[in-house]
C-alpha cells in the first residue's frame, strides 16, 4: 500500500524543494471559501474572471472522488537584484527565467505518471495557478507554509519566493499539520506598497495593485495613480516580497537552472521597451512567462515610466 513518505520521497526526488499533503475531506476551519466569496463581493478581483471559478471553493467539482491534495513547491529565488539606476525597468523575479508553468508542469506530469503507475486505480490530475483550485490555501493546509498579510504564501525555508502546484488524487493520504502563522506585528509589506493595494492584513485590492496592472490591465493607459508609483516596475512588483523579513532572512539560491535569468530580462532599457515591435517582442521573450504582457503593454509599461521620470526632473 502506498504511503505519504514514499510519496514525499518521490518528489524531492523529482526536483521538488518542498512537499504536504492535506486531505481534501476534512473539515478545515480557515474560511478560505468564505474569505474568497468576501474579496470578490468586494470587487478586489478587478476583471480577473476566472476567480470567480465556483470550482475554486470546491475541490469535488474539479475531481470528483479526489481524497488528498498533494502540495509541491519549486524555489525560484537567485541572487540577482533589481537595477535602481535611471532609464531601467524592472521586472519580477517571477519572469526572470523560464516559463514556470511549464517548468512546474513537467514535473507534476512525470509525478502523476510515477504515482498512477504504483497501484491500479490510482487517478491523478494535477494543477498549476492556471487552475481553479485555491493554491496558496491548500498549500498552507498542506504545511508547505502560511498565507502572509500580502497575500504570498511563506515558507520557513526560502521565503516566498517559491512556485506552487498541485496533485490531486483519489487515494487517501495521511495530512501534514497545517502551517500556522508567523507574521506577527509586522506590517512592512502594507507600508512598502506605494499604492496602497494591500488595504488591510491579508487583502489586496488587485486594482490597486501595481503586478495587475502591469501584467493584467489590457487598457490603453494606465491609470494616473498607478503610473505616478510604477518606480521603474513594467512586468509585476516585488517590493512586498523584497521588505519581507522572511525574504530576506531566508532566501536561497535555487538549484533549477531554468530559473535563472534570461539576462535581458533582469534590467531592460526603459527606451527599448518603449518601441519594441511585436517581432522583436515574439523573439525576445520566446518561453518566457512574460508572454502574458503583450507587445503593446510592455510600450505602455516602459513609456508610462519613461513620461513620470521626464515630469519628476
Amino acid at each position: 500500500m502506498l504511503d505519504s513518505s514514499q510519496i514525499k520521497e518521490q518528489a524531492i526526488s523529482l526536483g521538488f524543494h518542498k512537499v504536504g499533503i492535506a486531505d481534501a475531506q476534512f473539515s478545515y476551519q480557515d474560511d478560505a471559501t468564505a474569505n474568497l466569496e468576501k474579496w470578490l463581493a468586494l470587487g478586489y478581483h478587478a476583471d480577473l474572471t476566472w476567480m470567480t471559478n465556483s470550482k475554486r471553493g470546491f475541490l469535488q467539482e474539479y475531481m470528483p472522488g479526489v481524497r488528498s491534495v498533494i502540495c509541491l513547491a519549486l524555489n525560484y529565488y537567485t541572487g540577482h537584484q533589481h537595477s535602481t539606476s535611471e532609464g531601467y525597468g524592472k521586472v519580477s523575479r517571477y519572469g526572470w527565467g523560464r516559463d514556470y508553468h511549464k517548468v512546474m508542469s513537467q514535473k507534476l506530469k512525470q509525478f502523476s505518471k510515477w504515482l498512477e503507475a504504483q497501484e491500479d486505480g490510482i487517478q491523478t490530475r494535477f494543477c498549476v495557478d492556471t487552475s481553479p483550485v485555491q493554491d496558496k490555501v491548500w498549500a498552507q493546509r498542506a504545511g508547505i507554509g502560511w498565507i502572509a498579510k500580502n497575500s504570498n504564501v511563506i515558507t520557513k525555508d526560502y521565503g516566498s519566493w517559491v512556485f506552487l502546484g498541485e496533485i490531486l488524487t483519489n487515494i487517501p493520504l495521511t495530512q501534514d499539520d497545517p502551517s500556522t502563522q508567523h507574521c506577527g506585528t509586522c506590517t512592512r509589506c502594507l507600508d512598502a506598497c506605494p499604492t496602497q493595494a494591500i488595504t488591510a492584513p491579508f487583502i489586496v485590492d488587485a486594482q490597486r495593485c501595481i503586478a495587475y496592472h502591469t501584467i493584467e490591465n489590457r487598457e490603453p493607459e494606465l491609470p494616473p495613480e498607478i503610473a505616478e508609483n510604477l518606480e521603474g516596475w513594467i512586468a509585476g512588483c516585488d517590493i512586498c516580497q523584497d521588505v519581507c523579513p522572511w525574504n530576506q532572512r531566508f532566501a536561497q539560491e535555487t538549484n533549477i537552472t531554468d530559473f535563472q535569468p534570461f539576462p535581458e530580462n533582469i534590467s531592460p532599457k526603459l527606451t527599448e521597451l518603449a518601441t519594441i515591435s511585436d517581432q522583436q517582442w515574439e523573439k525576445r521573450f520566446q518561453g518566457s512567462s512574460l508572454r502574458r504582457i503583450k507587445a503593446w503593454m510592455l510600450r505602455r509599461n516602459a513609456r508610462a515610466n519613461l513620461k513620470i521620470r521626464e515630469a519628476n526632473k
